[in-house]
């Protein structure tokens, strides 16, 4: 048996592997590249097989840097099932039909502006809102704990990940004539004790292992300093300068965490009277499916549920749905939290909310979770005093604050964590879903603490099993 590496290698995004027997071929995980001039292109010729001869997929969970060229493999001819979990399935109702919208406007804007440079090419969407639900009836919900069978040969049990709400580690045990191997994929892991979810699961045993490294090489910062970072930010923005607090986040997952603990900080006293407004016209249906699957959620999340039914005074939440409403919040001066997707700031509402107060010094940007290299998610992060946006030079004046602590990564010390809880060492681990610096400080942290061999592979490189 062979695994190809198709994504996700040396950076953190377009996550995808490509499992090959002479039985049977699958993939684990199908996700769009983001930022960087690059990232079209990636995705464009992602596919180096032909898609008509996948059998099924393995998903680990919703967000797009996982999952967001399934319309586009579906479109191209992959006609088998999607495995994934209830509430990973739920949420891709939601997220995929959102991503094709942001890419058939975002092609809508470009086109308008090749017609006025006279350039010659064309552009076109990976694939439309009509490709992304049509390609919905191939998901096949699972459930936490229970082994499946999508093959003769193949066996597949899905754990918590402890990343976002259904997120998975999956385990899979293949075989291949008289071969036997069982391969772990840990998809993202989450931070132990972080909101919401609950902690990655432990697993014991692998033949191959393939870890993410997302933040491989540093710690976060803990998450009572974290809350202190976050109730000064805020307090400072609207009290103290009279501005707007604008935060870009991942409408599943990274959205919920900040209701939760905005909701948290004000029960607390830490945090006064707010104004939050919710702009991303699927993160209330995202949130409703959080509350759907409560069963999956964490038992602080539910005492703050229960705290929110039963109180009248609390802090005023607001999703903003219409394009009308959305432009209505480019008017307001003061005393707003304003949280909208995208997450790294390359796409949707929040380049909008970045354009009317990033040129504003009373206003704050807050950061809360990772940006990939060549995002302006990423400029802002490394200190850049001008961003283009639609077109237009806008000044950064605004304090740009990043609050590591919130991620839903786990940091190298969680990775090491979870890997210590292994019984014995996998015959093979790859390092992947990081940038390259991250992934290889990681190999070599595994490499000295546990003693185990550990690789950085290449975007496209084949292994023999």
């Amino acid at each position: 048996m062979q695994l190809t590496f198709l994504g996700a290698v040396g950076e953190v995004t377009g996550s995808s592997y490509l499992i090959e027997t002479e039985d049977v071929r699958f993939l684990v995980d199908c996700g769009m590249f983001q930022g960087g001039r690059e990232a079209d292109k990636k995705n464009r010729t992602a596919f180096t097989f032909d898609p008509k001869t996948i059998d099924f997929v393995l998903l680990t969970h919703a967000h797009i840097d996982h999952s967001g060229l399934l319309p586009r493999l579906s479109a191209w001819g992959f006609r088998g099932p999607v495995y994934t979990t209830a509430a990973t399935a739920d949420l891709l109702n939601v997220m995929l039909k959102d991503s094709a919208h942001i890419q058939e406007k975002e092609v809508e804007w470009r086109n308008k502006n090749r017609r006025r440079s006279s350039s010659m090419q064309e552009y076109a969407p990976l694939y439309t809102v009509t490709q992304a639900e049509n390609f919905l009836p191939q998901l096949f919900p699972v459930t936490y704990d229970d082994k499946i069978t999508p093959h003769p040969s193949i066996h597949c049990v899905f754990r918590d990940a402890g990343h976002i709400l259904g997120s998975a580690i999956i385990e899979v045990w293949v075989k291949s004539n008289s071969t036997h191997k069982k391969i772990v994929f840990s998809g993202d892991l989450g931070q132990p004790g972080h909101p919401i979810v609950r902690d990655p699961t432990a697993i014991q045993q692998a033949d191959v292992l393939l870890v993410e490294s997302t933040y491989g090489n540093r710690l976060h910062r803990s998450l009572s300093d974290t809350m202190n970072e976050l109730v000064y930010a805020i307090n400072d923005t609207l009290i103290n300068k009279g501005g707007n607090v604008i935060i870009p986040a991942f409408t599943v997952g990274r959205t919920q965490d900040l209701l939760f603990l905005l909701i948290d900080l004000y029960r607390q006293g830490k945090l006064g009277e707010m104004a939050i407004y919710v702009d991303s016209p699927m993160a209330l249906a995202a949130t409703d499916i959080t509350f759907k699957h409560i069963a999956l959620l964490d038992k602080e999340t539910t005492e703050a549920m229960q705290w929110l039914n039963e109180n009248v005074k609390k802090p005023r939440i607001r999703f903003v749905q219409t394009v009308e409403e959305s432009m209505q919040l480019n008017h307001k001066e003061s005393g707003a939290i304003i949280i909208s997707a995208s997450g790294m700031c390359d796409a949707g509402r929040i380049k909008h909310h970045l354009k009317y107060n990033l040129n504003r010094p009373e206003c704050s940007i807050l950061i809360t979770g990772f940006q990939a290299a060549g995002t302006m998610g990423r400029r802002l992060v490394d200190g850049v005093k001008r961003v283009k946006i639609f077109g237009e030079d806008v000044s950064v004046k605004a304090k740009i604050y990043t609050i590591g602590g919130l991620s839903a990564h786990a940091d190298q010390a969680g990775l090491i964590n979870w890997l210590s809880q292994f019984q014995s060492a996998p015959e093979k681990v790859f390092v992947v879903h990081g940038e390259h610096s991250n992934a290889l400080a990681l190999a070599n942290t595994i490499k000295e603490q546990l003693h185990w061999d550990a690789v950085v592979p290449e975007r496209r490189t084949v292994v023999i099993l």
